[in-house]
């Protein structure tokens, strides 16, 4: 059976379990190589350099939307047309989103090249932190071509119904990441330019391995000349859809720069160096739901197109479940171990306690962000663009950025951590109340197409 076919008549339970299993291990493995970069700079940088990473990392968010929105915008439409058995249409997308990505990738780059110390200043470094910060962005932004193509393209290899090869392009990266980060920092004594040097190179690796795939056809798809010139309809299709995801990235970017300048208020240069490891601990955790959420995705693309709703429903069912049960696990985790978790990255005193109370409050509802996560992104999936840009951003700046500034001046530092379980509570409310009329929809649906005589189907 072709592997794309295979998703619309294989039971739901096993294609979720095929599909999210290695996603979720490409996602963790993923999250780990932030963690791994951030454990090694603060052990081997200290405080600083964890400061120096947290205030940098707004702008690699917002240039890896790049990436997202061209990836994830494409993986849908692909997704799609394989649901419509369009193999030819689906191969024009893969070459135009190829090209796309390189294009967007190297002008963001070189604004932000050039005007990167403005940038860094923006983002709240100080005197002190500045040359840490600027050696660690010059590095990361010249090999960030590598990293969105790497990105971008691995999306669509999973699109296309090949979950198995885009978890082995992550390992790839990621394993390399962790071996290169200590070599570099500890055995080249290249400091924080070290961290950097080794998530460029895994990344360059990762981008040869996922173009000779699509350059070969190993799967479903084979990346041809002739697709690479870009049309204006397929761009206009892959940022309808993938203007969700950026502008969710553009979002986390944003939040990162007001909760840096409000920590700083607050809580100085420890408060924001202890935020850095609330972030990836947070990234870690739901990197497992986003793993489904990627799994779920050609799955609900492809029956949606195929026009099987009740597989719809199915698929999005088990996603909530199987979500929940990890941001479950999760919150267990934080909830019994905070202290222990800061000390992995930095054994400062103020900084455990400030870290470990961050933990706790800022992920006090971590069991409900999984249904809100999957929600928003099955909007994605079906290519209801508008749906999905505003369930993403409720999180993240719809209501998130104002409570951030509010609940400090009554909380003081405590107000910047409380934040994150309100923004959670509200985006939760309004996501699951338009859910549940989208799949009583679907349910409609598909009643109506099973009433329909086999002769007239």
């Amino acid at each position: 059976m072709d592997k794309s076919t295979a998703l619309g008549e294989e039971k739901v339970a096993t294609l979720l379990r095929r599909y999210s299993g290695p996603a979720i291990i490409g996602m963790v493995v993923n999250a780990l190589y932030n963690v791994v970069d951030s454990i090694f700079v603060g052990q081997g940088v200290g405080e600083i350099g964890l400061v120096a990473v947290t205030l940098v990392f707004p702008l690699m968010l917002i240039l890896m939307g790049v990436g997202m929105f061209v990836g994830l915008g494409a993986g849908s439409l692909i997704s799609i047309r394989l649901g419509q058995k369009d193999k030819a249409g689906a191969e024009l997308i893969l070459g135009n989103a190829l090209s796309l990505v390189i294009i967007l990738v190297l002008l963001t780059t070189a604004v932000s090249l050039w005007f990167l110390d403005p940038l860094l200043l923006f983002l709240g470094a100080t005197p002190e932190v500045m040359p840490y910060a600027r050696d660690f962005s010059l590095i990361i932004l010249g090999g960030s071509i590598f990293m969105h193509v790497s990105f971008g393209l691995n999306n669509l290899i999973r699109a296309q119904g090949d979950p198995h090869t885009a978890l082995k392009t992550m390992l790839i990266a990621a394993l390399l990441n962790a071996a290169l980060n200590p070599l570099f920092i500890f055995g080249f004594d290249m400091g924080i330019k070290g961290s950097a040097w080794a998530t460029v190179a895994a990344q360059i690796v990762a981008t040869v391995w996922v173009l000779v795939y699509f350059i070969k056809g190993t799967g479903t798809m084979q990346l041809k000349v002739q697709n690479l010139r870009l049309q204006r309809k397929i761009f206009s299709e892959i940022a309808r859809i993938g203007m969700a995801p950026f502008l969710l990235q553009i979002g986390a970017g944003l939040v990162m720069v007001v909760l840096n300048f409000n920590l700083l208020a607050y809580g100085g240069g420890l408060a924001v160096a202890a935020f850095g490891v609330v972030n990836r601990v947070m990234m870690l955790i739901l990197m497992p739901v986003m793993g489904i959420s990627q799994g779920a995705q050609p799955i609900i693309g492809y029956n949606f197109g195929a026009g099987k709703f009740q597989r719809v429903i199915e698929v999005v069912r088990l996603a909530v479940l199987a979500a929940t049960g990890f941001c479950l696990l999760g919150f267990a985790g934080v909830q019994l171990f905070a202290e222990q978790i800061v000390r992995l990255f930095n054994g400062h005193a103020e900084l455990v306690q400030l870290g470990a109370d961050g933990l706790r409050f800022y992920l006090l509802l971590l069991p409900i962000i999984g249904f809100q996560l999957i929600g928003a992104n099955y909007y994605q999936a079906v290519g209801k663009a508008g749906y999905a840009i505003v369930f993403n951003l409720l999180r993240q700046i719809i209501l998130l950025i104002p409570l951030v500034y509010l609940l400090p001046h009554f909380f003081g530092l405590n107000g910047i951590w409380l934040a994150g379980p309100l923004s959670d509570l509200g985006a939760s409310i309004v996501t699951g109340w338009f859910m549940l009329r989208e799949m009583k929809t679907l349910a409609m649906r598909s009643k109506r197409v099973h009433d329909i005589p086999p002769q007239t189907q």
